[in-house]
């Protein structure tokens, strides 16, 4: 994970290792491709996509949510990713919402919106709801390509923070 001028490598890696690699460039090098693959060799895991990390406070949403089971590849990747995952849908069925504890256990949220609906502002209302249903600070990747999402987010109130990149199996 890094931000401006910062950056921790959370893996079982000799610090000086890290430093060596990234020494030619604090600032972005960590999360450069070349030391990615570096790190992956080093751990044998692959990683993941480049994400922005943003955060919100909790709020409030006039959003109507159901508390849903569903069998979506949102929910299964929340489950790769996350413990204590808790899904919730809109009426009919056109917006999904994640939460879950990741990363250092804090409380990440993931949405999706049916290809038809979207461009009409679902999305920011998902975001927008899911910070109702915290209790604390509320984290959320998004990949930088995803401008949609990117946009949702940051117009719910959701402030960049830094990015990451998690490692799989």
């Amino acid at each position: 994970m890094g931000g401006t001028a910062w950056h921790v490598v959370a893996a079982d890696v000799d610090p000086e290792w890290v430093a060596a690699q990234v020494a030619h460039d604090s600032i972005a090098a960590p999360l450069n491709a070349r030391f990615l693959s570096a790190l992956a060799d080093r751990i044998g895991h692959e990683p993941g996509t480049l994400d922005n990390v943003l955060v919100a406070a909790p709020g409030v949403s006039d959003l109507e949510l159901v508390p849903a089971e569903v069998d979506h590849p949102r929910v299964e990747r929340a489950l790769l990713h996350r413990s204590d995952v808790r899904v919730w849908t809109t009426p009919g069925g056109a917006g999904l919402l994640t939460l879950g504890r990741g990363v250092a256990g804090r409380w990440e949220v993931s949405l999706e919106v049916h290809p038809a609906r979207r461009g009409g502002g679902l999305g920011t209302a998902l975001a927008r709801a899911a910070r109702a249903l915290a209790t604390g600070p509320l984290w959320a990747q998004v990949a930088p390509a995803n401008v949609a999402s990117l946009r949702a987010f940051l117009a719910a109130g959701y402030r960049p923070v830094g990015a990451e990149v998690l490692f799989e199996p």
